[in-house]
């Protein structure tokens, strides 16, 4: 497969696209689907219709007898409403199939967004990093002018050192920290894990108007795939208790013969037609008893495993909506607050020390402090597109999409029938 061309900066719907296209376990999922598929006119289909002959060898030649064979043809047909419940069957564990990919799909997505913001964070913070360096440096040409003066110890040249092989060391793990994100996002894509990419776009996006939670979690019941296949499963349950219950009744096969078995030499007429049934006698109880027995326990475990994915459902949107919430105030009190302060805190610090009205030491934490707090801006930034990329899994869709309709159409399942 050739690999792909992102341009000059590489998005999330850019990653997206590429493993939604390339990632080998969508492959599979689809693969899946398709066999699944493959059943339904398996199960519905009759049986071939079976053709027997005989011949008795003593007739052949005999004086006393004409040449006697016999020929019949049969077919077997399932008592009415079997072969529908084994479609209904087949249709729903299909539907299943297919709303188990589409979560896949929708758990991939957020892994790519998780990534990228990996991606992201590492590369801002080696930004970051830079900018403290060459700060650090200009620091450093202060403290060594005031100590060429007399106007400064050479503790403080010395202290600027020091600060900057911490600013270096920091840069190792940042750059470790952005070559494990591209190799995530390069495998994630199916591509080589050393794979070069562009870098990342310079900002996220901000953040969005969020729904409220009851609104989200209307969604989520609604529109979840893994609870839509689970009621694709429940249909298929009771399609299968159904059938079990239509096994106390009998199948029939019909069956056509001509027939000349023994007849007189003097007898004119060679062959006989015949007609009949056959049908099987369901008295034996005992396995048929036990296979309503367990298909009611499954379809009563699958309820059950729906209602308790239900309530799990409504506690995560719960959850993950008051995680963006949190995020999004973050970013806000960064943006307008922490930071506008942390920077002016910094130019209060480099003026008062050129004039001699604080210590070295004092600038270097006022500098300290605003990589930090720059650090924890991203990564505020960056928490955010993680958890509303968890909220969008959760609840089944993107945010923006208020309505959303299964991947997979449910079949209609017929009501259980049968006799005890």
């Amino acid at each position: 497969m050739r690999s792909p061309s992102f341009g000059a900066e590489l998005t999330p719907d850019a990653v997206i696209a590429q493993v939604l296209e390339r990632n080998p376990t969508l492959a599979q999922m689809a693969a899946a689907v398709h066999m699944a598929a493959s059943r339904y006119p398996q199960v519905t289909s009759l049986d071939d219709p079976t053709f027997s002959s005989w011949v008795a060898p003593a007739s052949l030649g005999s004086n006393k007898v004409n040449d006697s064979a016999r020929f019949e043809l049969s077919q077997k047909f399932p008592f009415p409403g079997k072969r529908e419940l084994r479609g209904d069957q087949a249709q729903a564990q299909t539907a299943a199939a297919g709303f188990e990919l589409e979560d896949a799909k929708l758990k991939l997505v957020e892994s790519v967004r998780a990534a990228y913001a990996e991606y992201f964070l590492a590369v801002r913070a080696l930004e970051v990093n830079d900018e403290g360096l060459k700060l650090l440096g200009e620091f450093r040409r202060n403290a060594e002018t005031r100590y060429q003066t007399g106007q400064g110890p050479q503790q403080d040249v010395l202290q600027a050192d020091v600060e900057v092989g911490r600013q270096r060391e920091a840069r190792l793990g940042l750059e470790r920290a952005r070559t494990v994100a591209i190799a995530r996002l390069n495998t994630l894509m199916s591509l080589p894990p050393e794979a070069p990419l562009p870098p990342p776009a310079k900002k996220l996006k901000d953040p969005l108007p969020l729904p409220g939670v009851p609104e989200l979690r209307a969604r989520a019941l609604s529109r979840r795939p893994d609870l839509e296949a689970l009621k694709a499963k429940i249909a298929s349950d009771q399609a299968a208790l159904a059938l079990a219950q239509k096994e106390y009744y009998p199948d029939v096969e019909a069956m056509a013969a001509y027939d000349s078995f023994w007849q007189a030499a003097d007898d004119q007429q060679r062959l006989r037609p015949q007609v009949g049934l056959r049908l099987n006698l369901p008295f034996r109880t005992g396995r048929r008893d036990g296979a309503v027995s367990e298909a009611s326990a499954q379809l009563a475990q699958r309820r059950a495993s729906l209602a308790q994915q239900e309530n799990e459902v409504a506690f995560s949107v719960q959850e993950t909506h008051a995680q963006v919430r949190e995020s999004e105030q973050a970013i806000k009190l960064y943006a307008e607050t922490i930071l506008p302060a942390a920077r002016e805190n910094v130019k209060s610090a480099q003026t008062a020390y050129v004039t001699g009205r604080v210590p070295f030491l004092t600038l270097v934490e006022a500098q300290r402090s605003l990589v930090n707090l720059r650090d924890r801006a991203y990564l505020a930034a960056a928490d955010y597109e993680r958890r509303v990329a968890t909220l969008e899994r959760v609840v089944g869709g993107t945010l923006s999409s208020p309505t959303g309709a299964p991947a997979v159409p449910l079949p209609t399942p017929r009501p259980a029938k049968g006799g005890q």
